[in-house]
């Protein structure tokens, strides 16, 4: 095992990838992210009767994979904050991405999308719901969603970090809204893996992992059997035209609260 001494520098991450011609303009990368020691097992959440006393409900901040210690709803983007990435302009599709209160609980947990883009959020449960949306750059929403019923929510601006979303009726229902000026983000699925596809190639790219559950700051991951040091929670990148693999991303148990 090697740690290596923080030097007040970004730290560059040199990884394998897959040959392809030189010329080529985009880049993919994968990652799985993989938590170290044994896995934990989510603590149940118990409303109180009603409708929602019907669902086996689970606190869904930390979810690791009890068979490969994959953590799920990590989220991946690139930085383009100070000091970070400069990426070339892209028209915004100016999608609409549905937010469903489904069995007391928000779907899906993280839900990524790009400045312009519209949010719909939608109720399926044979019961009332709130949803606070708590934008910094957008403004902020608030409103009962009732049975069946859906509300729009324009999203013109990009947010500087994940977006919580709560249900004042039903405190145990969370979710995170990710909107960004640009379309290189991703979230782990259940096994902790995640792709970014059409990255520019040919150059490092700061890159910011964000999980719900971690500490105020994430200081170091282990990379191909090496600890790297992490600036505030970034993490920059040699991007190689083709396929980027980093394999595991093994994340300290201390890590999380």
């Amino acid at each position: 095992m090697i740690r290596h001494a923080w030097m007040g520098t970004a730290v560059v991450v040199t990884v394998a990838f897959a040959s392809v011609s030189a010329a080529a303009e985009t880049a993919v990368l994968k990652a799985r992210f993989v938590y170290e020691g044994d896995a934990p097992k989510p603590k149940p959440t118990t409303p109180q009767g009603g409708f929602c006393g019907g669902f086996p409900l689970i606190d869904e901040s930390l979810l690791v994979d009890p068979e490969t210690n994959g953590i799920r709803n990590v989220i991946l983007y690139v930085y383009t904050g100070p000091g970070g990435a400069v990426l070339p302009a892209s028209e915004p599709p100016k999608k609409v991405h549905e937010l469903t209160n489904q069995d007391c609980r928000f779907e899906p947990h993280v839900l990524l999308a790009r400045a312009g883009d519209t949010l719909k959020i939608t109720n399926q449960d044979m019961a009332g719901h709130n949803t606070n949306v708590n934008f910094f750059a957008n403004p902020p929403a608030n409103f009962v969603t009732a049975i069946g019923d859906s509300v729009q929510v324009a999203m013109p601006n990009p947010e500087p970090a994940p977006i919580p979303v709560e249900c004042n009726i039903h405190p145990w229902m969370k979710a995170y809204i990710v909107v960004l000026d640009h379309p290189y983000a991703a979230v782990s699925d259940k096994d902790g893996t995640l792709t970014i596809e059409g990255l520019p190639a040919g150059r490092p790219i700061s890159f910011r992992i964000v999980h719900e559950a971690l500490r105020s700051a994430l200081d170091e991951v282990r990379i191909k059997d090496q600890w790297w040091p992490l600036e505030r929670n970034r993490l920059e990148i040699m991007i190689h035209p083709g396929i980027n693999d980093l394999g595991d991303i093994v994340v300290p148990a201390r890590a999380f609260r």
